[in-house]
């Protein structure tokens, strides 16, 4: 079911070593804890340098939202997350220390359990009218940069404001209208139906 999540209506859960604070924007099953869910999607303000929590049997992807970004030492090996290089993928059971680049950085966060699913990430620059279709078992589309965006198919029309996500269910064209702005996209894949996976249509980085 397409179900629009706003912001707004999400509060954040501050870290208990107090480097920053994480907003669940999704999470299925519907929930989950930390050691349950199959596939999670949050936005997390990252305050301090510090260590990251592990998360072991979990990939993650971790995207630049807002802020000079990172330098993350994963298992000894340095990436820089920066606007120039936003997305950092890796195993949710790395070692991995922060250190910031110019004050506190906010971050779009992908996890998916391992034995269960897996999951592409995607960005779209957006100047005037597109088509986007959902394609993955599960979609969460993010308004990472604009002011506002309208999503119109046959039957629905839903309206976004930066930072606001939707679900979009499997199979569906959508009509999407901003003057400017910039999405992510969380398509995320069970092993059950990786026969159906459809092909990389160039909205992959």
């Amino acid at each position: 079911m397409t179900m629009l999540i706003p912001f707004a209506g999400l509060a954040p859960v501050s870290w208990k070593n107090g480097g920053g604070s994480t907003t669940e924007i999704a999470v299925f099953p519907q929930d989950a804890g930390f050691d349950a869910f199959d596939w999670r999607v949050s936005l997390a303000t990252v305050a301090a340098d510090g260590p990251f929590s592990a998360f072991p049997g979990v990939e993650r992807t971790l995207v630049l939202v807002d802020g000079h970004g990172m330098t993350l030492d994963i298992d000894g090996e340095p990436t820089m997350l920066s606007k120039a290089d936003p997305v950092a993928a890796f195993d949710g059971e790395s070692r991995v220390e922060a250190k910031l680049s110019r004050g506190p950085s906010t971050d779009f966060n992908v996890m998916t359990r391992l034995d269960r699913c897996w999951h592409r990430f995607g960005r779209r620059v957006l100047d005037g009218d597109s088509t986007f279709v959902a394609r993955a078992d599960v979609t969460v589309l993010f308004l990472a940069e604009g002011e506002g965006l309208e999503l119109c198919s046959d039957d629905q029309r839903i309206n976004l404001v930066r930072y606001d996500a939707v679900l979009l269910d499997q199979d569906t064209t959508w009509k999407l209208q901003a003057d400017q702005g910039t999405i992510f996209i969380a398509d995320i894949h069970y092993y059950d139906d990786e026969d159906d996976l459809a092909e990389d249509d160039g909205l992959y980085d």
